[in-house]
Parts: structure tokens; sequence; C-alpha cells
């Protein structure tokens, strides 16, 4: 098989063998990145420059590895300055690397040359020591570039059709690649749609990750693999005994890497431990699937602003096998781009970036907004050089004025189909999502994800938002198909002008399909798959207005005893109902009803509510004449208890309709 690649490692080799460099070079990187393969061309390299060469393998060491054997087997570099070591699988004697430093290396001659490859990276005492500071040169050794891993697939005779699947599997990682294309070659109708098979996910597992101490340390490595990012707090969400020793033992593993967010395994070991696992244990996939969905949930509701980004991206990396449009792959550090606050100093900047991007008219549109609402746009800058790039708006508006309506088609057409709809009920608002971006930066770039995350967290986030609008100009019809799909969205039928420009208004009800909804829509279609489709999703709930609650609730009353009546009603559809899961809707809302009717002995003022309430509906009195005799009053005051009971259950559900069932009970003063 033909060497490619790794001129960067092959001229410090060169360097320190022809004695312009250092004298101990420490290769390290996770198994399969080809390490073994590159120590057998410093071989080749010193060969031809006439200088004695050995190696040694700590594989053949073993079990019991000790100085003496280590010794003995390097001897050769002891005793001739021209002589050349080669250590490969270091990680299997890496209780040695102590002797070697401090008893072994100090007495190689000068001239000679010490390379020592291995998977873990060199102990922190090495850098620690000054002796070592112009001696030792460390290459960790990364995948492939993407020239290189072509010119090895060439290598391979991969024939042009299987190579694009064959890179988004393998990328630059060589073993992967080799033993992907080997596999692939064989099956000549795979094509397109080539995936590894378990064969290969078992072979590259082995090498790769090899055996592990325990089911639970198999548990965290899955789990790494399946999040954007593993910290101690979301590992301790999903497997939460031992959380912290089983964290610092990721952190240790050769292909595991950390940033500023967390741990994150090599890209060929997430994928193979993720279709390993998929294909394994589906349901305890999707049991680790939901524990870390509602941890990552959770964070994006409660992340300060300037977090939300972060926590955003971190849930939506979940679905990235869901057709995601945003490429997660590779950016393990945000920072190419920064998103700001729009401060009135930038307000210039804002109509010079819109006026670029849209024109006149839609920069009109940000100034006028911007006066009114500032703190809803925010600002994108290239995080290098400053400069502004992209702005948006979250518009909330409760209400129009006629200035506002005339002053921006785009809004005053996301108003007008809401009150065409279902209109705002009190205390609702609507939100209108505004954009403009320079044009090398519109479609799918970095700066659009950050807006799409802000999006999406500004509505997980949002209290008592009815609709939200996402404005897009000239969208194609993958992401009018992938609005549709993945986050069930639609776009409406008229499109608003601004200037020469048409936009396309896309929608979402969240009374309708609330965001906890929204989020299991997207889980099923995620462990269902793309097969799964559409019909996976929740159902709607039912918006009513506060007349058809009211008469809604009446009805229910009067039909309480009655669960197949009960099933019928609209209000198993409405938010009440969807919170209460796991239930069956007909008996949830018999339940909801008869609790609301015992809530009324809590105020000492509605009592007598109660009373009334309770001998009509709960001991299915026959008639309201005989519920009067037993309640010993006028038939005159038992109605008028029994209207203003029924009155005051109304209130208190409709109450909790619009803020939630944990929401305080709603009482009249």
């Amino acid at each position: 098989m033909a060497f490619v690649g790794r001129e960067e490692e092959l001229a410090v080799f060169n360097a320190a063998l022809y004695g312009g460099g250092c004298s101990v070079l420490y290769v390290h990187g996770p198994g399969g990145i080809g390490k073994s393969a590159l120590l057998r061309r410093f071989a080749h390299e010193a060969a031809v420059a006439g200088r004695p060469v050995s190696m040694v393998d700590g594989r053949m060491l073993e079990p019991s590895p000790s100085p003496a054997a280590s010794e003995a087997e390097a001897e050769l570099v002891l005793r001739d300055a021209d002589a050349v070591l080669l250590v490969d699988n270091f990680e299997r004697i890496q209780g040695l690397e102590g002797w070697l430093r401090e008893r072994f290396l100090p007495r190689v001659p000068m001239g000679a040359l010490v390379v020592i490859a291995g998977r873990n990276p060199p102990d922190m005492r090495w850098q620690a020591d000054p002796g070592w500071a112009g001696a030792l040169e460390v290459l960790p050794l990364r995948d492939l570039r993407a020239g290189d891993a072509q010119a090895l697939m060439d290598s391979s005779g991969v024939p042009a059709e299987l190579r694009e699947p064959l890179l988004a599997f393998a990328g630059g990682h060589p073993l992967a690649l080799l033993l992907g294309a080997a596999v692939a070659v064989k099956d000549g109708g795979a094509g397109r749609r080539w995936m590894p098979n378990q064969d290969v996910v078992a072979t590259l597992l082995d090498q790769l990750v090899g055996e592990l101490p325990s089911a639970a340390h198999r548990h965290a490595l899955e789990i790494c693999a399946h999040a954007y990012m593993t910290t101690e707090d979301l590992l301790r969400a999903a497997l939460p005994e031992d959380a912290g020793t089983l964290f610092r033992w990721l952190r240790r593993l050769p292909f595991v890497e950390s940033s500023s967010l967390g741990l994150f395994p090599h890209d060929v070991v997430r994928e193979l431990l993720e279709a390993d696992l998929r294909w394994r244990d589906p349901e305890g996939y999707a049991v680790m699937h939901d524990r870390i969905h509602a941890h990552l949930a959770e964070r994006v509701r409660t992340a300060s602003d300037v977090d939300v980004l972060g926590a955003v991206a971190a849930l939506l990396y979940l679905h990235r096998d869901n057709g995601a449009p945003a490429d997660f792959h590779g950016r393990h550090d945000e920072g190419e781009f920064q998103e700001e606050v729009l401060r009135e100093e930038d307000v210039g900047t804002l109509l010079r970036v819109a006026t670029a991007a849209e024109g006149a008219a839609s920069a009109g549109c940000a100034a006028f907004w911007a006066e009114r609402q500032l703190e809803a746009f925010r600002l994108y800058r290239r995080t290098e050089t400053g400069e502004p790039v992209a702005f948006s708006a979250w518009l909330r508006l409760a209400e129009l004025d006629e200035e506002e309506l005339t002053a921006d088609p785009i809004v005053a057409m996301a108003w007008a189909h809401a009150r065409a709809t279902t209109p705002l009920r009190a205390g609702e608002h609507l939100a209108v999502s505004r954009l403009w971006a320079l044009p090398p930066y519109r479609g799918n770039s970095p700066v659009m994800d950050l807006i799409q995350w802000r999006v999406i967290g500004n509505c997980l986030r949002a209290e008592r938002m009815a609709w939200s609008y996402i404005e897009i100009r000239h969208p194609n019809q993958a992401w009018v198909e992938h609005l549709r799909r993945h986050y069930g969205m639609r776009d409406i039928s008229e499109q608003p002008r601004l200037g020469d420009d048409a936009y396309t208004l896309f929608v979402h009800d969240w009374r309708a399909v609330p965001a906890q909804a929204w989020l299991e829509r997207m889980n099923q279609l995620l462990v269902a798959g793309p097969a799964g489709g559409p019909s996976a999703a929740t159902a709607k709930l039912a918006v009513l207005s506060q007349a058809e609650f009211a008469e809604a609730v009446r009805k229910a009353l009067r039909q309480l005893s009655r669960l197949d009546a009960l099933a019928a009603s609209p209000l198993t559809r409405t938010r009440l109902i969807a919170e209460r899961a796991g239930q069956n809707p007909a008996t949830a809302l018999g339940d909801l009803l008869r609790q609301a009717i015992d809530d009324l002995r809590e105020d000492p003022r509605s009592v007598k509510f109660h009373r009334a309430l309770s001998v009509t509906f709960l001991r299915s009195t026959p008639t309201q004449e005989l519920a009067a005799e037993r309640l010993g009053l006028p038939f005159t005051t038992y109605r008028r208890h029994l209207t203003a009971g029924i009155e005051r259950v109304c209130a208190d559900l409709w109450h909790r309709e619009l803020y939630g069932t944990n929401a305080p009970a709603y009482r009249s003063t």
C-alpha cells in the first residue's frame, strides 16, 4: 500500500535525522491513525541516510514489560551515536515512561535519534523539565488531509461513485478508509448508498477502542459519542452513578479530545459507536437519547441569553442524522462569528448591511423596528476582523397600530394571517423573525447556523407565544421541504413584497403544537428514522377561544359520568390534557373536572359553589330540583350557586390552559 501525506511529520523527522533538530520525537494519536505506517516510513528514511535502525514493539514486551527487557531490545542506540530507535505501540508499556525519561534516554549518545509512538500524549513532566525543552518534539497525529485521503483511495482502487460515501464515513482516518475501501470495492452495487456493514464496524471498534473495563465505561463512551460535547453534568444526567470517575476516564482516552465546551471523540469513533449501539440495542439507544435530550432541552430553557446558542446547538446535534441542514462536524469550538445585542451606535451599521443585503425598502423596515424594539435585534460579526455580516430581529407583537401595519408588509402579512386563523387570546403575542445578511453569508453558512439557533432558542423559551413567523427571501425547495418535514412549519400562500422581492412566510402555531410536543415530534422522527415520516408527529392541539372553551367545560360537566361523551370533547385536545401525558384523554378530562370542583373547597368564599357542583355533577342527581332539595336550598339560591360555581371552574381551567397546568389556580377577587 502506498504511503501518502504526513509531509510535516517527515520534515521534522528528517531535520532531526540530519542533525538539525531534536533528539527525541514523541508521536501520538488514536488507534488506526497511521502511527505504525509513519514509523515504517521513518525507518525507510533512516536506512536511505545510511543510519542503523532498530525497532521495539510494545506489544512484543507483554505481559510484564520491564526496564531490563526494554533496554535489551533497544541496546543498539546506547552504543551507536548514528543509531535510530523506533518504539511503536508505546501505550502497551506506558508504565515505563518515567524510566524512559529519567533513566534510559539521558544515556543515549549525542547524535542518536529516538522516536516514540503511542496512543497517549506524553506525560506533562516532559514539558515541566527544562532539560527536555529543546530535545523533545511532540507530534500529534491527525486525520489525513482531503487530498491525501483521495490519494489513499486512488492507491486502493476505490471507484469514483464510492468515494463520497466512504469519505463521509471515514473522513481522513487511514484505517477506516482502508478497511472501508476494501469492503466497498467488493460490494460493486453499493454506489452512493454505501454504509459500513457490521463486520467493518466491529473490526474498527476492536482496533480503535478495544476492550473496555466495564459496561458502565462502555455506556459512558456511547453517551460521549451521541452528544455534541460531554460534560460531567451531562454524563450525570444520562448515567447517574460514578459520573465523575467515568468523566475522568473519558478525558484520558487517546481518541477523545477536549475543548472549552467539553469532551468529544474522534469523528470515526463517534460514528462507529453510534452505528454499533443503534444496531445492537435500539431500545437502549432510544433510552440514552431521551435522557440526553431531556437534559439538553432543559438547558435551553434555563440558559442565560449568551449561552442560548451553544445550548440549542447541542440539542440540535442529537438530530444530525435527521436531515439537519447545519454541518456540525468539525465545529467543536465556535468562534468564527460572534453574536452581539444591538446597541444604539450600531443602528447605522444595521442600515448599511440591510441596504446591501436586500435594498432600501428592507432597510427602511429595519430602521423602523430598531427604533421601536432595539432589544429584539442581534448583530453578527466576523470574530477575526470585527466585520458586521448579518443582523436578525425577533419582533414580539401583542398588538399593532396603524403605522406599524403600513410600515412593514412582512409583519402586516403575519398579523393578518393570525387574525384570520385563530386570533391572539388575552396575554398572548406573536413573533416575527426578520433577517438581513450580506450575500456571501446566506444559505448554509456558520453565521446562518447561529441565527437559526437563536430563532429556535426564542421559540423554546417563549412565554405565551401563540404564533411564530419566519421570513425567507427566495427559499429553495429543499429548505421548504426541510422546514415542513423536520420543523413542522408550513408556508402560507400569500407572499408579501418589499421592493422587487417576494418573501415566503413560514408559520407555526405554538398553541396547537407546544414546544414540548414539537421536541417530541423531532425525537420521534430521529428514533423512527426518516421512514417514520410526519405521521409520527404528535397530534395538533385544539386552540379554542375563551367562549368556545367555556362552552366545552359546561358540556363536559353535564357529561361527567359518560366516558364516551368526554372522549368526543374538544377539551381532550387542549393543552390542559396534553400536559397529562400517559393518561387516557377522556379519563384525564374527567379527573381534571373533578379536581377543579374539589379545589373550590380551598376557598371559604366558594364552599357553597363546591356543594352545588358536587351534588349536581359528582353525585349524578337526576334533576336540579332534587339537587336543591338535597342541599336544603331554595331553587333560585341553588341555581345562583351552581351558575357561579360553573363560571369559577371555567375561569380556573381557562387560566391553566393559558399558563400551564402547574400554574396556581385562578381566584376571583
